[in-house]
């Protein structure tokens, strides 16, 4: 959830090439939305597609651990606790 500062809406300014905003204005008239509406929401779905991505590839390498683990890997230095593993994950 976000409080209610991170709510407020913030001026910014862009510039885009012609081609999308010709594509935005299409989406608006499509959907009965703005401009401000079609570009928020697009950034919403980047953020949490790139947010998805970064959790698997660290899920992926926390795998790729511990099957080296489970095999015997010698070349593992330190294990660490599952607290430092999630924190890991989460801040990488």
């Amino acid at each position: 959830m976000h409080t209610l500062a991170q709510l407020q809406k913030q001026q910014v300014g862009l510039r885009l090439h012609s081609y999308l905003v010709e594509e935005i204005d299409e989406l608006t008239k499509q959907f009965s939305l703005n401009r401000t509406d079609i570009i928020e929401e697009a950034i919403k779905s980047y953020i949490s597609q790139q947010k998805a991505i970064i959790l698997y590839e660290g899920v992926e390498r926390a795998c790729s651990e511990l099957k080296r683990i489970k095999e015997g890997d010698k070349r593992i230095e330190s294990l660490g606790t599952l607290e430092e593993l999630i924190d890991e994950l989460e801040n990488s």
